[in-house]
């Protein structure tokens, strides 16, 4: 493989990385969004400072996690595939550090959704 190719291969594999740590910002801000919201109206409804809502904060709070791990999941997912078709056509390439931060932020939603579903 000429030089050219190699560095074009390179910069590909460095979109993916770059486009898969976008996937993570986004899932970690609604995750952590969406169990803020859970906190934050769990401590009013115990200060009875909450009347009675049309949509509930705890399940709003759920769901923006569950998005969020669901953006991850599939980015990752979609990150892996692509990968895969690059080295199929390049050969082998170095191992992707985005997907091992997109593994630890997906277990901290994990726990996140645990520890909220656990209360309601």
């Amino acid at each position: 493989m000429d030089a050219n190719t190699r560095l074009a291969a390179e910069r590909n594999r460095l979109a993916l990385e770059r486009t898969l740590m976008a996937w993570t910002r986004t899932s970690t801000s609604l995750i952590a969004f969406g169990f803020t919201i859970y906190q934050i109206f769990r401590y009013l409804s115990e200060n009875d400072r909450l009347r009675d809502p049309y949509v509930s904060p705890q399940v709003f709070g759920v769901a923006m996690i569950v998005v969020g791990l669901g953006a991850l999941i599939l980015g990752w997912v979609q990150h892996r595939q692509e990968l895969r078709a690059l080295r199929a056509e390049f050969g082998p390439m170095r191992y992707s550090i985005a997907s091992i931060v997109a593994a630890m932020i997906a277990g901290l939603g994990i726990i996140a959704l645990l520890g909220v579903t656990s209360r309601l």
